[in-house]
């Protein structure tokens, strides 16, 4: 894969090891091209974290856009 990308963890430490094994076998560098929410979804709260973070990771982008 080509491009940048960021790997945004939420939830459990389980969570921390999966995205540790993802970041590991992808190169990355400057800008994120690819931003991945990785989080669980067996409760109301962690669906919500995840929307709220995603919502949060677009609007960040869209307003350093030139």
């Amino acid at each position: 894969m080509n491009g940048r990308y960021w790997v945004e963890t939420l939830g459990c430490p389980k969570n921390a090891v999966d995205s540790d094994k993802l970041a590991g076998s992808i190169p990355s560098a400057g800008e994120a091209d690819l931003v991945v929410v990785n989080t669980c979804a067996f409760v109301e709260a962690a669906r919500q974290e995840s929307v709220d973070t995603i919502l949060s990771l677009a609007e960040a982008r869209a307003s350093s856009s030139p």
